[in-house]
């Protein structure tokens, strides 16, 4: 099996999002009109901008408290909660974005390319109404992307909280009748494997670590070869599509193509590589590996 060039990925159509820089382990970054400095593990070289720089541009800055959360510091008066929106194609997708005490807002603009590609491939397929499986959901870029392309989608996290965000993001963006599913998403597969259940699309963008909805363990490096085993089996043999993104320090796009080249029988069109976000001070951010592949 020969390896696959591998690529870089990027979203140049952003509008209301902007890297402004990066380095020393944080990242400056504007949603909307709102600026945040932020922790980033993979920012490891220095910074363009200078420290004085960085203080005058950012609204609020997240402090860590311990491995697991912290909590936001204003340098200025700002809502907690506010919109963001991505154009795509003639669509608006509205996030409604929250300060939350785990450093995360509500959306990974990374992902955007992801959204793009969903989009296009679902539009793409000669059926109606293509089924789609969103698992390790978040709050709901890919589905939103993929039922305003006219898919079937069923949107799968463990956390309830999350299920209602995405809900509100269906609803900010003009959408309706996403299929939400509140279970752990290995779980959930099994039983659609057991059912005979097939999928046009599948996107997959699993945590390093997780805990299911009744406590399920999930470890990436442990989990992630089996459940691309049983996906194999929910994808529909003649339209499709298959997304698998990783955020996880130290694993290579290698490591995602040899996954998926040993589990699906028929892959079209593959591509794999590094995600990442361009900077405006020229400090680009790699944010994840991504492995895709499609009918068409």
């Amino acid at each position: 099996m020969n390896s696959t060039e591998i690529k870089l990925f990027t979203s140049n159509n952003w509008k209301e999002y902007e890297l402004l820089d990066s380095g020393g382990l944080e990242k400056l970054e504007r949603f909307n009109k709102i600026i945040l400095r932020r922790p980033e593990p993979q920012a490891l070289w220095n910074k363009k901008l200078s420290e004085s720089e960085w203080n005058k541009l950012t609204d609020t800055v997240f402090i860590q408290k311990g491995s697991h959360g912290g909590e936001w510091k204003a340098n200025k008066s700002i809502s907690d909660r506010w919109k963001l929106n991505f154009d795509l194609s003639n669509v608006k997708l509205t996030f409604n974005l929250n300060l939350t005490s785990f450093k995360h807002i509500g959306v990974f603009p990374e992902q955007a390319l992801n959204w793009e590609y969903i989009f296009y491939k679902v539009k793409l397929m000669p059926i109606h109404q293509p089924k789609v499986l969103n698992l390790f959901a978040y709050t709901g870029g890919a589905s939103l992307a993929a039922k305003a392309a006219g898919a079937d989608v069923t949107h799968v996290d463990s956390v309830k909280q999350v299920i209602s965000w995405s809900k509100e993001n269906m609803e900010s963006s003009g959408l309706s009748d996403i299929r939400w599913v509140v279970e752990d998403a290995v779980k959930f597969v099994k039983r659609e494997v057991k059912r005979g259940k097939k999928y046009n699309g599948i996107i997959l963008d699993p945590p390093a670590y997780g805990i299911g909805a009744s406590g399920e363990r999930w470890k990436l490096d442990e989990g992630i070869n089996d459940l691309i085993h049983d996906l194999s089996l929910l994808l529909d043999e003649e339209n499709y599509f298959f997304v698998l993104n990783m955020y996880s320090m130290g694993l290579s796009p290698i490591i995602a193509e040899n996954i998926i080249k040993s589990n699906f029988k028929q892959i079209n069109n593959f591509e794999t590589g590094e995600v990442f976000v361009k900077a405006k001070s020229g400090m680009n951010l790699p944010l994840g590996i991504l492995s895709r592949f499609s009918s068409k």
